[in-house]
């Protein structure tokens, strides 16, 4: 079982976004911070020298499982001594595999921890590679002899969904020899991302630029997002022109990975027997495929909300001509709100009340555990992310700024966390993941419930104006851009499905074709500003955005209940905090109070941005 990590929306590629630029001549190096605000690695290896014992332990042990190849139907306790030996497996490689990639991520141009990651990744393809033939040989068990085995040992007990999800997938499990073919395609077909990963990452440095102050500056993705809500135009113009300017030059590259990356979904999509990529997708979690398509229809029928939000975004702030780089300013440019990073975690902590006090007592843990890693260095990852271990814990990586949108950012990946830290406690390993379609829904449940608490406790008009700009703004891209995103992904896929090609002109053209419909007339794209589609590294994860979407009209409707302090739902929602993936993704929420197979969460959330629309301009036209 492998267990992804997760990352909060951050929409750079549209909407540079939140707070005024700190004077800072150039991002620090690592040594220069403090160590209490860097996660502390030793709970997964006190040292690299102990990484590499461990390596080579669980790589001489790899070879156990083959004892078991052929012998699955002759008794329970083979089969469940198999089934225990893979989760040990796959959790040992996965400990090796996050701490590799979370030293790495540190500092990605540091050469020991990108060999040691790979690495680890190279022996999680060889457990892959090994086990491959368990699934198969399952499928041969006739289905009283699996029933009976079940019945007869209880250590069997606790794998029976993962038992019954294989038979529903049978005709898409191959022989042991094309499973072990698939396994060991796996480096390979990582490739596209890997190269993506390395392009972005640690290719493309953006220039220095002049700031506001004509003081000279590094220009990073941090800065800029803060540059992105200064009411300083031209400065925003320059900074978007010089971040575009530079993957300019990588356009084609882009291109050619992400159109890899495509043919290497189509590549399994085919050798699995699937009819479409989507339906694989959706397939592996049992979601009906309404829930998709309910998704995009919802939205497409009802963009008029969002566009009356752009053509008073270009009334408020004046301009004959709305860009991208007008998205991110707030509409009250003389107000801000900055934090320090104690005093983020003491409003979160503030705002997660309705959660119940063992949450919030949980969450300090977590604050006061060394599991943050804070503030952007240099070479260090973009963004922020949860990720962890079955066997250790959870661990956050942000780029604290200081700004509002940092705040929800620490919110959004402690609900991954503490979703993580619950599940491991609760859940064996074989179900101690998360489905990508329940995943994001304890972190934008998190948002929903600050959002709400900060609108209820704003001190003033301009307060209120700044947090419903934010929360329009978090619906906008948490929502409306991932269906969108969701839109793109089904063109470019089923482009290459009927036959077609994709080039750098028509990934950039359908981009723009979806873009502009979505943000309405009001918006004008630029002929060289249409890269979005090749600068955002989800697009790797096939249909991985549209998960965004549901989750967060989800969290809508659960945030809702929580917050009008319904028992019920709080107590409902605790126990989905502690569920990984020993059920099915829709029927987990059902349980939770939110049936997903219904247009009701996403027609809510577009109800809840309408209306917030039309309060934001009742309250920016009241004199």
């Amino acid at each position: 079982m492998k267990m992804f990590r997760t990352t909060a929306s951050i929409l750079l590629g549209i909407i540079l976004s939140t707070a005024v630029m700190a004077q800072v001549k150039e991002a620090p190096t690592r040594d220069k911070i403090a160590d209490k605000y860097k996660w502390d690695l030793s709970d997964f290896f006190k040292s690299d020298s102990l990484w590499q014992v461990e390596f080579d332990a669980l790589k001489a042990r790899i070879p156990d499982m083959l004892k078991y190849q052929g012998k699955l139907a002759e008794s329970a306790g083979i089969l469940a001594e198999c089934l225990a030996l893979n989760d040990t497996l796959n959790m040992r490689a996965h400990r090796l595999y996050a701490y590799s990639a979370l030293k790495f991520d540190e500092d990605q141009r540091e050469a020991k921890y990108q060999g040691m990651r790979k690495q680890a990744y190279g022996l999680y393809a060889q457990v892959n590679q090994v086990s491959a033939f368990i699934e198969p040989e399952i499928l041969t068990i006739p289905d009283t002899t699996l029933k009976a085995f079940l019945a007869s040992d209880p250590k069997l007990a606790i794998y029976k969904f993962y038992l019954d999800d294989i038979i529903r997938r049978k005709a898409h499990i191959k022989s042991p020899e094309v499973e072990e073919v698939l396994a060991l395609a796996a480096p390979v077909t990582d490739c596209p991302q890997n190269i993506f990963n390395m392009i972005d990452n640690a290719d493309i440095k953006y220039p220095n630029i002049i700031d506001e102050n004509g003081q000279e500056i590094e220009l990073t993705r941090g800065r800029a997002a803060q540059i992105m809500e200064s009411p300083n135009r031209e400065l925003r113009r320059r900074t978007s022109q010089a971040i575009n300017d530079v993957y300019h030059k990588y356009k084609n590259s882009l291109a050619g990975a992400l159109s890899a990356s495509v043919d290497c979904d189509i590549f399994y999509t085919k050798a699995r027997g699937y009819n479409s990529c989507l339906e694989r997708a959706l397939d592996g979690d049992n979601i009906p495929p309404e829930v998709f398509y309910n998704l995009i229809k919802a939205a497409n029928n009802n963009l008029a909300p969002l566009h009356k939000y752009m053509a008073l975004r270009k009334k408020v702030l004046a301009v004959d001509t709305l860009f991208g780089f007008d998205l991110g300013v707030p509409l009250v440019p003389e107000y801000k709100m900055e934090f320090t990073y104690e005093e983020a975690q003491k409003f979160m902590l503030e705002g997660l009340k309705p959660l119940g006090p063992q949450y919030i007592k949980d969450v300090q843990t977590v604050l006061n555990s060394r599991w943050i890693d804070v503030y952007e260095t240099q070479g260090k990852e973009s963004g922020g992310y949860t990720w962890g271990s079955y066997m250790v814990h959870p661990v956050m990586l942000l780029n604290f700024n200081g700004t509002l949108s940092e705040v929800f950012t620490l919110a959004h990946e402690m609900g991954h966390v503490m979703h993580n830290y619950y599940t491991y406690r609760n859940e064996p390993y074989i179900y101690a993941g998360h489905s990508r379609f329940t995943a994001e829904v304890a972190s934008t449940c998190n948002e929903a419930i600050m959002i709400k608490y900060a609108l209820a406790h704003a001190k003033d008009k301009n307060e209120k104006l700044y947090l419903l700009n934010y929360y329009i703004d978090q619906i906008i891209g948490t929502f409306y851009t991932q269906v969108w995103f969701a839109e793109y992904e089904l063109k470019i896929h089923e482009t290459v499905e009927k036959g077609g090609a994709l080039s750098t002109d028509s990934l950039r053209q359908f981009y723009r074709q979806i873009y502009q419909k979505y943000y309405g007339p009001d918006i004008y794209i630029p002929p060289d500003r249409d890269l979005g589609g090749l600068r955002i590294d989800h697009f790797y994860k096939m249909y991985y955005v549209y998960q965004y979407a549901t989750s967060y009209a989800a969290s809508q409707m659960l945030s809702k209940k929580i917050m009008e302090g319904d028992k019920k739902a709080v107590k409902a929602y605790n126990e989905f905090i502690k569920t990984g993936s020993s059920a099915y993704p829709v029927d987990i929420l059902k349980k939770a109070g939110v049936d997903m197979t219904t247009t009701e969460p996403f027609d809510n959330t577009i109800k809840i941005f309408s209306q917030l629309v039309d309060e934001y301009e009742r309250l920016l036209m009241k004199k």
